[in-house]
């Protein structure tokens, strides 16, 4: 079977589909064609795939596959040495697939289906694993080594998708979140994440300026600071860390969402996203901690103070309603001796801190600053009412509501949406 001949590409994902795909072109009895063919649409559906089906699957295997050629193009492009021999060789048996004139299936199985998913129009749904744009790009990869002649073109191809999209998870999803299964840590693609842009938060243009300047230099290889933004409730710090991930996805920027009851899982996760081309920000909302709480060590550790240097991709921004992070007590300002300026338990706490250099805060808007969101939000949002009568029923709405802050007037305008018929 031509799957055992494959050496770099010797475990794709879906390998037990591929292999029955593969029976079946080669002659040998398969029990259930038609089962195939069902699981190859069933595949394609799921990613959003059109057109020839059996192509899209192949090129999704090249996409996605981690190995020691892929991850090497990934960083530098176009590689010097033997592994390109033995890219060739498994493009080959690729191109040997791709040129397969699936009508052929029909015949020799008995099966006249396979020759349909050829030219697959798709029902318009969107794709549960990823998003359009992913989709395209495979989609363009499957049409373009369709109409390469040789494995010399294909190495080409593939080398340059991998150098400008990268390969396998990190190269096809923005976003993750931290897992633990069976004593282990994966790093999992979250396939559904809220679009947001800079320019949708109203205001705090400062602070706005401030975090687009320091993940810049980050993104662009400079020395950069991990970044804490904080301040009061609903004024926009998660919403503008999410828009920097959408304004830098494609200059390599990732993000791996994870929670302070994971912190002790930190190491894991850096140690499998220090040596990939892309630049990680590791994100924490709503970080704080109580007292009795000690997983601030494991981040302080982690930020600065391990023997471990933290690698160059990483950088770590968190949001929080506090300023410092952990819940102080008066009786830890209260001096032992009047020689003494603070306790050591202030200083422990404070310098969890300290090791963000870059701090935002992000406060409360003025209620002529309340107004100018509410105005703004109206008119993106094509509500058309008098403003006297938009800003008076905007005030009584955050009198009922949380008080004055950029979220309560994202939900008074969704509440006007809501009612328009």
């Amino acid at each position: 079977m031509k799957t055992n001949n494959l050496i770099l590409y010797r475990e794709p994902g879906h390998k037990e589909l591929l292999e029955e795909m593969a029976a079946l072109m080669e002659g040998s009895r398969v029990p259930d064609p038609y089962r195939i063919a069902g699981a190859l649409v069933e595949f394609s559906a799921s990613h959003g795939f059109k057109g020839n089906l059996w192509h899209s699957f192949l090129a999704y295997i090249l996409a996605t596959n981690e190995n020691a050629f892929s991850t090497a193009c990934e960083i530098r492009g176009k590689v010097k040495g033997t592994i390109n021999s033995l890219a060739r060789h498994d493009f080959e048996i690729f191109k040997e697939w791709f040129d397969y004139d699936l009508e052929r299936l029909d015949e020799e199985t008995g099966c006249p289906v396979f020759g349909l998913l050829k030219d697959y129009e798709s029902t318009g749904t969107h794709s549960k694993i990823f998003n359009r744009r992913i989709r395209d790009n495979i989609q363009s990869l499957s049409v373009a080594l369709a109409e390469a002649e040789s494995p010399e073109t294909w190495l080409d191809i593939v080398t340059e998708f991998y150098r400008h999209f990268g390969v396998g998870k990190f190269g096809l999803h923005k976003a993750f979140r931290v897992e633990r299964e069976q004593e282990k840590t994966h790093i999992v693609p979250i396939k559904n994440i809220e679009h947001v842009y800079l320019d949708d938060l109203v205001g705090y243009e400062l602070q706005k300026q401030k975090l687009i300047e320091n993940t810049e230099a980050f993104v662009e290889g400079r020395e950069a600071n991990n970044c804490l933004l904080f301040g009061d409730s609903g004024t926009g710090k998660s919403s503008s860390i999410k828009a920097i991930l959408h304004k830098y996805y494609d200059q390599g920027l990732r993000m791996i969402e994870i929670y302070k009851h994971q912190f002790q899982d930190l190491s894991a996760v850096i140690g499998q996203i220090k040596n990939r081309n892309y630049k990680f920000i590791i994100y924490m909302d709503d970080l704080s901690f109580e007292e009795f709480e000690i997983e601030y060590k494991y981040l302080k550790a982690i930020i600065e103070g391990g023997l471990e240097v933290k690698p160059g991709n990483v950088l770590i921004y968190a949001t929080s309603n506090r300023r410092h992070l952990i819940r102080e007590k008066f009786s830890d300002k209260e001096e032992v001796r009047e020689d003494m300026h603070r306790s050591d338990t202030v200083q422990e706490k404070l310098s969890l801190v300290a090791r963000f250099g870059v701090t935002i805060y992000y406060g409360r808007p003025e209620p002529k600053e309340f107004q100018t969101i509410v105005k703004t939000l109206a008119e993106r949002n094509g509500i058309c009412m008098p403003e006297k009568e938009l800003l008076a029923e905007a005030n009584k709405w955050e009198l009922s509501h949380g008080g004055i802050s950029g979220r309560t007037a994202t939900q008074f305008i969704t509440y006007l949406m809501g009612k328009r018929k």
